[in-house]
């Protein structure tokens, strides 16, 4: 069974009515990045960066998945599917895909700012008091701007074994994710889904120029014909 990858970023999930980090109405708007999503951050004021997360998984627990989302879930039927999504909601998940790797957290989850590796799953708002077995405050699991990408060497693994990549909602200008697609074999079928593309067709990348809602549908009825 020939090994897709799918890396996905917050272009799919806008789609579903999540505001995304970096557009012109975006979710830093009113707030300076290293403000509510850096270690610094945290230090400086702990409330600030707990409401903000807490308004994230709020919106997120309101919105579903999109046909772009469950397309992808499709393709399992004849294809071993991994996604590497650059997103911290659960979407692809909800819509049914099997294997998924958050490179950048996860927002339904928190862990312990004791111990890393002690993660659970967080619904509701994250509180200032709200502690792990340690005793020691909870934060959002999520890969902040500095820190380092845990996941990062695995999802480079699964690139150097794809088959075919796809792209989508992602321009591939922020590192390190965009730095995957130098793992991926060389005479590999690219497939990059973006309205507005900012990158050219050559051999082995192939453009589709529409939103994920109408491109992720359209490659996959055209891989599973």
């Amino acid at each position: 069974m020939k090994k897709i990858v799918v890396l996905s970023g917050a272009g799919i999930s806008a789609e579903s009515g999540l505001k995304t980090f970096r557009d012109e109405n975006g979710l830093w708007e009113g707030h300076d990045v290293m403000e509510v999503a850096s270690p610094m951050a945290w230090e400086n004021n702990q409330e600030l960066v707990l409401d903000f997360y807490n308004q994230r998984r709020r919106q997120l627990l309101e919105v579903e998945p999109n046909a772009a989302h469950y397309a992808l879930v499709d393709l399992e039927k004849q294809y071993d599917v991994q996604i590497i999504t650059q997103n911290v909601d659960d979407l692809h998940e909800r819509a049914g895909s099997s294997n998924v790797l958050h490179l950048h957290g996860e927002l339904l989850k928190a862990r312990s700012t004791f111990d890393e590796n002690l993660v659970m799953d967080w619904r509701k708002d994250i509180r200032s008091g709200d502690f792990c077995e340690h005793n020691k405050q909870l934060r959002p699991h999520i890969v902040w701007f500095g820190e380092a990408v845990p996941m990062f060497q695995k999802a480079a693994d699964h690139c150097t074994i794809a088959d075919i990549l796809i792209i989508v909602g992602t321009s591939m200008q922020v590192y390190p994710a965009a730095g995957l697609v130098d793992f991926i074999p060389k005479k590999c079928p690219v497939y990059f889904i973006d309205p507005k593309p900012n990158i050219s067709e050559n051999a082995s990348l192939e453009i589709i120029s529409k939103k994920a809602v109408e491109g992720i549908p359209k490659l996959v009825a055209q891989l599973l014909a």
